[in-house]
């Protein structure tokens, strides 16, 4: 679990990134979530993009794409998700 000073210094650091994957009228299928599965694992901190013509919320796909990665969401604004899971490999992102 986040604290909110972690959230907060995720948040600064996903500024800067460019949404790695667009959440569509296909929503949530088996192979997509591998697929984030495999970035958050190599990047730790990813940001997705739901489009309009997706079926279902955003508040609702951020919350199956945490509970089906493991991840935390770590900001919702508009349409953007930014998703962070720690690799316990290595780590890339020292949280404050």
């Amino acid at each position: 679990m986040l604290t909110k000073k972690q959230k907060k210094y995720l948040a600064g650091q996903a500024v800067n990134l460019k949404p790695l994957f667009q959440v569509g009228k296909d929503a949530l299928s088996d192979n997509f979530i591998v697929m984030i599965d495999n970035a958050l694992r190599a990047r730790e901190l990813i940001k997705i993009k739901v489009l309009k013509t997706a079926p279902e919320d955003v508040e609702e796909i951020a919350f199956d794409l945490a509970m089906n990665t493991e991840s935390e969401v770590v900001q919702r604004i508009g349409r953007t998700i930014v998703l962070y899971r720690r690799n316990p490999d290595k780590q890339g992102i020292i949280l404050p």
